[in-house]
């Protein structure tokens, strides 16, 4: 587990650092915040008090379609790093969490069409 948390984290930097810098959300921004959400999305269980904070907050602060689109596309990169992710844990995690989205949560969402 430690080695793909650590995979991960060098992941997303890479992302990061290649990703344009138009919008103001990060995909560091996306990490720190869903980083609490990492072992539920894996395997389960009661959803941490720290990762619905954090789902809020990153609802909170990607209020533009730019933002919306970045954390759309983070959301997916990020999704392809982490090894025994259930996509159903993380599609429902918004609704877990008390927290619409304005779009699903999949790795076949089109970012480019989320507003």
């Amino acid at each position: 587990m430690a080695l793909a948390l650590r995979f991960f984290i060098c992941f997303v930097l890479t992302v990061c650092i290649v990703s344009s810098v138009d919008a103001e959300i990060s995909c560091g921004t996306v990490v720190s915040n869903l980083a609490p959400c990492a072992n539920y999305l894996s395997k389960g269980g009661v959803v941490p008090d720290l990762c619905c904070e954090g789902v809020e907050k990153l609802n909170g602060v990607a209020q533009t379609t730019p933002d919306r689109q970045r954390a759309c596309r983070c959301l997916q990169s990020i999704a392809k790093g982490i090894s025994g992710l259930n996509p159903s844990l993380a599609s429902g995690l918004p609704e877990e969490c008390g927290v619409s989205i304005p779009y699903p949560i999949s790795l076949s969402t089109n970012c480019d069409n989320v507003e």
